[in-house]
């Protein structure tokens, strides 16, 4: 298995895009480092009365094409290395989906399903208070990622007003409609996902046969990712989560799943199928798999025994760039998770965009925008990786770093 934190990855991942690009060395020497990260102690008070000193972070990465956007996340393993690795891929995410946006992340260490809800406020709060002369609609906009919700951005956005003294519901996304988020970006990340699969199947000749897929990751993504995918020809027959998987070969019933999910927190023990392990996701002889957790889950250790001719990248880095290479040889058709998740991000810059303007969108419109800006993304990311004969991160990373060096060298390098 990979030893590479997820900053090495990037790295790693932009070295091997460098050679495809006629840029100057200094430009792809600044990419590789943050411009600055944040770290803060949160000292939170339990429902006991106790105090614990909780560790978070934001990290800015480059803002050369426009403000900072990039999600926090809640989770026991988060890192000040994870939440820069998740920047830099939030730069290039989203100069992949031509966003005026440079890649932010922010996070916090904790296993969020241990606090109570009040626990729960008391953080989000005293995280959105020490983050607050960090960000802002024209400097950062954080939205949800692991374990946050519209929830938690509600938090968050009342927090930051109550200090600042004035409305500003563009300087949060992912919120409820109630308090200025945009229809349409619930299932947003599977959705984007689901019109790059439907455009790399058009360029492969497989659009409309019958497909089957396995999704490793039954959270936000991976079950909007079931009902979704559906409606391009795409059976679901495997899914999993933290506590197991289930898998049936003819099928898995989207609603029942979904019921048996809520009712008893896992997919695992689901009645209408097999249970089964995540390697065993990872490894069923589908057409498709789709990681939608967290970073690493297909390395080197297992890359050889995965038999899906497609891997859609719902997660953020859930493939090491040895695994990428393994795949490459075997023909296997990675679509990298900078374009493949980008649908969030999209309408999250949609969100952001109807909060500045009070403007607020139907969720057809919504849909019709998504699809019109990632298909052109697709289009114009298949063209390079067919004309330098490379992998689809590698196109990926070329067309996205040009964009952000090519509004560098606009810049100039100041101070």
């Amino acid at each position: 298995m990979s030893k590479m934190n997820p900053y090495e990855m990037f790295l790693k991942q932009v070295d091997e895009a460098a050679p495809f690009l006629n840029v100057e060395q200094e430009f792809i020497d600044i990419l590789k480092e943050p411009k600055e990260v944040l770290e803060i102690s949160i000292p939170l008070r339990l429902d006991d009365g106790s105090v614990k000193v909780v560790k978070g972070w934001r990290s800015h990465h480059n803002n050369a094409l426009g403000p900072y956007k990039g999600g926090v996340r809640y989770h026991a393993n988060v890192c000040k290395e994870e939440v820069m690795a998740l920047s830099a891929w939030m730069s290039i995410k989203c100069a992949t989906a031509m966003l005026p946006y440079g890649g932010g992340k922010g996070g916090i260490r904790i296993a969020p399903r241990e606090l109570s809800t009040g626990e729960l406020e008391r953080m989000s709060r005293g995280f959105a208070l020490g983050i607050s002369r960090f960000m802002g609609t024209d400097i950062d906009i954080p939205a949800p990622d692991v374990y946050t919700t519209p929830q938690v951005m509600s938090w968050f956005l009342d927090t930051y007003e109550k200090v600042k003294g004035w409305s500003e519901p563009s300087c949060y996304t992912g919120k409820p409609l109630e308090i200025g988020g945009s229809l349409g970006r619930g299932d947003a990340t599977a959705r984007g996902g689901m019109y790059v699969l439907r455009e790399a199947l058009k360029d492969m000749g497989l659009f409309g046969k019958p497909l089957k897929a396995t999704i490793q990751g039954y959270g936000n993504a991976g079950s909007f990712a079931h009902a979704l995918y559906e409606e391009i020809g795409v059976t679901v027959v495997g899914a999993s989560d933290s506590k197991g998987g289930t898998y049936n070969p003819k099928g898995l019933n989207y609603a029942d799943l979904m019921k048996h999910k809520k009712t008893s927190g896992t997919v695992a023990d689901y009645p209408g199928g097999d249970k089964v392990t995540t390697d065993e996701i990872l490894q069923a002889p589908v057409d498709i798999l789709i990681p939608a957790a967290l970073e690493g889950v297909v390395n080197e250790g297992n890359a050889a025994k995965v038999k899906a001719k497609i891997v859609l990248e719902l997660a953020n880095g859930p493939t090491t760039p040895e695994a990428d290479a393994i795949l490459h040889e075997m023909g296997a058709l990675v679509i990298p998770d900078v374009l493949a998740n980008s649908g969030g991000v999209t309408v999250s810059c949609f969100e952001w965009i109807q909060g500045r303007t009070g403007d607020f969108w139907s969720e057809k419109t919504v849909h019709e925008k998504l699809d019109e800006r990632l298909t052109q993304a697709f289009t114009e990311i298949w063209k390079i990786k067919k004309e330098h004969n490379i992998r689809m991160r590698q196109a990926t990373y070329v067309r996205a770093m040009g964009r952000i060096i090519s509004a560098m060298r606009f810049r100039g390098i100041w101070p």
